[in-house]
């Protein structure tokens, strides 16, 4: 007698058993929205724009201590100089640049790694590839932190954004990391154990740095009373009198400044400027 061919019980039945099979595979369900979060923007690109945006108009109006100061400050400065608050953040603020670094380095590689940046094989170009793509940025990332804040800096820095990026490899060389991972598999890599967990405590870092630990120093930085940039002394004229104040530096102009008259709140140009040493505006906001 034929075969009967299976009805459509069974045909689901089968499907039932593929997925069963499939489901005690080592790869965790949230893996496909990790994967559209590294290709399309996740917590780490929405934390980083929101840093580079938010946190240094808060520095400048907590620092100065409202909002019609703030308006005027920015005014001053100009829309070009924006990023100068951020960039004295971080340069003042040690951890803070290190972690934006980190993050950073983070961020962008998982976004081209998400779109098959990751070269498959071990073959000696290959090899090459992956070593530039993990070690080449993280160096110079490491670089840029020893030459501003200091060599020790530097060195965490560039080793955290190391760990981070060979984690993020295992990951997609492994296709652990949902249905884009699986496209880039490497079926001839099988990282040893403790490399997996590697791959593994990467994301849980990552995810942290990105969410809770960045914002979270952005915010102390941003509410700390020390102002961004330089605090001058300086010569100022008001009218037929020239007195001796206290700037905060927005930008240079001709022979003077152009800052933030911590004497009058409001923007003054000053000449004959020297340096102070203090950049201490007002007490931080955590002592009231």
């Amino acid at each position: 007698m034929p075969k009967q061919r299976p009805d459509g019980n069974q045909d689901h039945e089968d499907d039932r058993a593929e997925h069963a099979h499939h489901g005690r595979e080592p790869e965790r369900p949230s893996q496909h929205e990790i994967t559209e979060a590294d290709s399309k923007g996740g917590p780490g690109h929405t934390v980083l724009l929101a840093v580079a945006l938010a946190i240094p108009a808060v520095k400048v109006a907590y620092t100065l201590g409202g909002g019609g100061a703030a308006t005027d400050a920015l005014m001053g400065m100009g829309p070009g100089n924006w990023w100068d608050v951020l960039l004295g953040m971080v340069l003042t603020t040690p951890l803070l640049g290190c972690v934006l670094g980190v993050v950073a380095s983070r961020v962008v590689f998982a976004l081209f790694a998400a779109r098959g940046a990751v070269p498959w094989g071990d073959d000696p170009a290959a090899r090459l590839r992956r070593a530039g793509l993990t070690v080449l940025n993280p160096v110079a990332t490491g670089v840029v932190v020893a030459c501003f804040i200091g060599p020790w800096w530097g060195l965490g820095t560039a080793v955290a954004a190391y760990l981070l990026r060979r984690g993020v490899v295992i990951e997609y060389r492994t296709g652990r990391r949902g249905r884009r991972g699986r496209r880039h598999h490497d079926p001839h890599f099988s990282p040893p154990g403790w490399q997996r967990r590697l791959a593994t405590g990467e994301q849980v870092v990552a995810l942290t740095l990105s969410v809770v630990v960045l914002p979270l120093l952005g915010v102390v930085s941003a509410l700390d009373g020390q102002a961004w940039t330089s605090v001058v002394r300086c010569q100022v004229a008001d009218g037929g009198r020239v007195y001796s104040a206290r700037l905060i530096e927005l930008q240079r102009q001709g022979n003077g400044v152009v800052g933030w008259n911590l004497d009058r709140a409001e923007v003054s140009n000053g000449v004959g400027c020297a340096g102070l040493e203090s950049r201490t505006v007002r007490g931080p906001w955590w002592r009231g």
